[in-house]
This record gives structure tokens, sequence and C-alpha cells, in this order.
């Protein structure tokens, strides 16, 4: 595996792929016959290699993945937020979830469109009930917290911004601690 030098980075979020351990496979196997694909997993690869690099990390990944003593967001948990999009973090800093706890919303599964809350489930290629390829890829952006620059396929999987930005506060805040 080919890795860049991470000697010159003060922290670094990997988020390797999820498919190994995603809930979404169950759909595809359903509707596929039984496909899904062989998927590796890179998590404990990753790892030796962030714990390796003695810099401060973050590990995405979904609900399910192997990761250690993760904290979870959800969506529910910020403002302008509207799928539930669950996703968990490892770190060799010490993180703290949001004061704000996770609610159960009546979110539609995959494909089934939207909640009357207005939450949508994100994933996968497949079709939107009551939504043409266009809306879909405009709702999920603004579900995902106004994200406009991205593709579908590329908002299937992405991670909502405001998770970033609350990780990336408190990286900053061991960075600052640690130069004092």
């Amino acid at each position: 595996m080919k890795t860049a030098d991470l000697s010159e980075f003060d922290a670094i979020h990997a988020s390797p792929p999820c498919q190994k351990h995603s809930r979404a496979k169950y759909l595809s196997l359903a509707r596929n016959g039984g496909k899904y694909g062989d998927h590796k997993d890179f998590i404990a690869e990753t790892r030796k290699l962030l714990q390796k690099s003695k810099k401060p990390y973050i590990i995405e990944n979904v609900v399910g993945a192997p990761l250690i003593n993760p904290i979870s967001l959800c969506g529910t948990q910020f403002k302008n937020i509207y799928t539930q999009r669950k996703r968990i973090f490892e770190s060799n800093v010490n993180l703290k979830p949001p004061e704000i706890p996770a609610q159960k919303k009546k979110t539609p599964t995959a494909g089934n469109g939207f909640g009357q809350d207005g939450f949508i489930s994100i994933c996968g290629s497949g079709g939107v009930k009551g939504m043409n390829e266009k809306q879909i890829a405009l709702y999920w952006g603004f579900a995902l917290g106004g994200i406009d620059w991205m593709s579908r396929s590329e908002l299937a999987e992405a991670i909502p911004p405001v998770y970033t930005e609350f990780i990336g506060k408190q990286l900053i805040k061991h960075i600052k601690e640690r130069e004092d």
C-alpha cells in the first residue's frame, strides 16, 4: 500500500472504505440475488499506520465497524441536518460527544422517500420514491447540511461537514494544548 509522508501533518482524519461493515450491504444482498462483492477491511491497517505516525488521529466509519472506543455522532445532534447518518469515530485524542443526545426519527428506509419531519435515509444509488434524479441529489445535499458541491454518488458516502467541524475543533484544541 502506497501512502503519503504523514510527518508533514499536525493531525490526520482517515475514513477507510465502509462497505465491509455497512448495514446497506444487506439491502444490496436482497436486491442483487445475494451478491454484494468482496470488500476489504482497511481499518486495522489504517490504525497501525496512524499509530506509527504518533500524530493525533481520527478514524471514521459506520456503526458496526471494529473501531476502538469510538464516539458516535448522529444528525439529530446537530442543527440543519435532516438525516440520521450515524457515524463512529476512533481517536488517540480524548473526544467528547455532543451534549445533545441522539434522537430516533421515523425516517423511512433507504429509497422510500422522506419522513414527515423531513428526514431521509441517504445511501446507495437506487431511486427514492417521489423524487427524480436531480431532486434526490439536491435533497440529499440539503439533508447533509447544505452540501452543494458533490455528485449523488459522493453524497451517498459523505460525512456531514458539521461532524468534521465538531471533531476538528477538538483536534485543534488538543494540538494547541500540546504546544503550550
